[in-house]
């Protein structure tokens, strides 16, 4: 099995990308990352995006497509169009990068979020594309003594959805991150690598207090295929923290 190669959620440079999607790439690729995630394509056209990656030597494994909760009705037509212009970039996955969850969630709470979760995969997989799902820490409140994490990947199938896990958010939620790797080895190609210091403050990958150590272990094992990072919160600037994620990533050999 090939390396896991190392990539780059563009939240992370949120603050750049909504100003100049297309140069932000540039940089990206400037500081070394070979692979980036999308959040947002900033009213470029899918000919534009797709030159971008071309031009600076990037690939594109999938993006965050939020569902539009707002507007129900909506959803699945926003969510249609949204799959055309991931087909015409050159996406492989679709990933939801979260969903509306109550503080105390019930069982039907649960079957709400498992129903809508298993219609955008229908949407995703019938034209030809992979479907994710991206967690917080949320997902692992129990219901019914088991995570809803769990409950999601127990009632829709590994061939039809991808668990994006996010080890930040399972470290806050009081997990282990190397233990739900292995759980589902196999159904986890896209892992974010996102690092925690105090509390739900995050910080660049490495000067945490998430263990990655363990899952890197293990990443090839387990058919992790693209190591994302993602960082929100910054002490100087975004671009400077990507630079800095990506160093722990090259100091261990794996970029």
């Amino acid at each position: 099995m090939a390396k896991a190669q190392v990539g780059l959620q563009l939240y992370t440079l949120r603050d750049l990308t909504e100003k100049d999607l297309l140069g932000t790439l540039g940089k990206v690729a400037e500081i070394g990352y070979k692979a980036v995630e999308f959040a947002g394509f900033f009213g470029h056209s899918a000919a534009e995006v797709k030159r971008a990656l071309d031009d600076n030597g990037l690939t594109a494994p999938s993006a965050h497509v939020p569902l539009n909760f707002e507007e129900p009705e909506k959803l699945e037509s926003d969510l249609q169009r949204q799959i055309e212009f991931a087909k015409e970039i050159g996406l492989e996955y679709v990933v939801t990068p979260w969903y509306p969850m109550p503080e105390q969630p019930s069982e039907e709470d649960l079957a709400k979020f498992t129903g809508v979760v298993e219609r955008a995969c229908e949407l995703v997989t019938s034209a030809g594309l992979k479907y994710g799902y991206h967690n917080h820490d949320f997902e692992f409140k129990q219901v019914g003594g088991r995570t809803i994490m769990d409950h999601l990947l127990e009632r829709i199938p590994a061939e039809r959805m991808i668990a994006e896990f996010d080890l930040g958010w399972i470290h806050v939620a009081g997990y282990k991150p190397v233990d739900y790797i292995n759980q589902y080895a196999g159904r986890v190609p896209l892992a974010h690598f996102k690092d925690f210091g105090n509390g739900r403050r995050d910080t660049e990958i490495g000067r945490g207090t998430v263990d990655f150590e363990s899952v890197l272990h293990v990443a090839d094992e387990a058919g992790i295929e693209y190591m994302i990072v993602e960082q929100e919160e910054f002490a100087n600037s975004s671009l400077e923290s990507a630079a800095i994620c990506l160093e722990f990533f090259k100091e261990r050999g794996l970029a």
